[in-house]
């Protein structure tokens, strides 16, 4: 009920977005060049919030802004298609999420305002100069917070009785994933588990990297990433096939056959990454917009999930998360 609900307020928000772009153009309205890394059912209660938002603050799509949307569906050649395209259209400013997406978009623009709504590690991607002072075109929200990975395996622990070994999978061409990757494996160190590493570039790959891990896990942790989020369907349905627990960033992906996520809240992101296009519209620049940190965690766990898997959340656990889908 929840995603229906979801996808139900996203076409209510964004019905005419199809409809409108060439009248739009034609009167010549301020335009927002929006990218999916994902798909559209994956992000619907994202740009959802970010619609709102914005008609919160005075922009209403089609009456006096357009916003052009596009989906990279997780494939990355989509992303430099989709920055050209939006070059070409002399959009007002782009909003996007992920680090390769963003870093495509600032390779694809020096002029255009951009604004991110996710990344791990914005300075260290080179996509701003610092987070007070970004500089340059590029500004928006990070997804930085002290130990996320060590956070995420601790509740893995607290479900998973006696865990000792946790699979890590993410998309190694993303920039940041090798980060995270790094820091799960010091919090595995920390807490006595062995870790392995699938890593993962395309589609393609996922099959053949659950059978690589089979046996070699009793928990399975996924990296944030577009092209981990296009596939969260397959993905949550090998796992339960292998009967691996699996440990998310995000909600939409609990819904969608995972057993629980931790992170900072996608909604809210999108939610603020509107006040950032507000302020672009009236005459800001990204390079005096500092860089904000992550306000609003999310815990989420699917009990549906857990019975599949005979595993018991313990109360204690369940007391402390935002939303448990039974």
């Amino acid at each position: 009920m929840i995603a229906k609900l979801k996808r139900r307020e996203f076409i209510t928000l964004i019905g005419g977005a199809a409809a409108w772009p060439l009248a739009a153009r034609a009167q010549k309205l301020p335009t927002v060049g929006l990218l999916g890394a994902a798909t559209p059912s994956t992000m619907a209660a994202r740009i959802a919030a970010f619609v709102h938002r914005l008609r919160e603050l005075g922009w209403i799509d089609g009456r006096n802004v357009a916003i052009e949307i596009r989906w990279g569906e997780g494939r990355s050649e989509r992303f430099s298609e989709i920055a050209a395209e939006f070059v070409r259209l002399k959009v007002d400013v782009i909003v996007a999420s992920g680090t390769p997406v963003v870093m495509t978009l600032k390779q694809a623009t020096a002029a255009i305002p951009i604004v991110f709504v996710t990344s791990a590690d914005p300075v260290g991607a080179g996509l701003v100069a610092s987070l007070a002072r970004p500089g340059g075109n590029v500004t928006g929200l990070s997804l930085q917070s002290p130990d996320i990975a060590g956070k995420r395996l601790a509740l893995l622990r607290e479900v998973v009785p006696h865990l000792r070994r946790v699979a890590f999978m993410g998309n190694i061409d993303n920039p940041v994933v090798p980060r995270e990757m790094r820091e799960m494996q010091a919090a595995a160190d920390r807490f006595g588990i062995e870790p392995a590493m699938f890593e993962i570039r395309r589609t393609q790959d996922i099959v053949p990297a659950f059978e690589a891990l089979k046996h070699r896990a009793e928990a399975l942790y996924l990296a944030n990433d577009g092209t981990v989020d296009a596939n969260r369907l397959r993905i949550n349905i090998l796992a339960l096939g292998a009967r691996l627990p699996t440990m998310w960033s995000q909600q939409e992906n609990v819904e969608a056959g995972g057993l629980m996520s931790y992170g900072p809240s996608h909604p809210d992101q999108w939610r603020r990454a509107a006040d950032y296009v507000d302020k672009i519209l009236r005459g800001a620049k990204p390079a005096d917009l500092p860089v904000e940190q992550p306000v609003k965690f999310e815990l989420v766990v699917n009990l549906v999930v857990a019975k599949a898997l005979g595993l018991e959340i313990p109360p204690t656990l369940l007391a402390r998360a935002d939303e448990v889908i039974e």
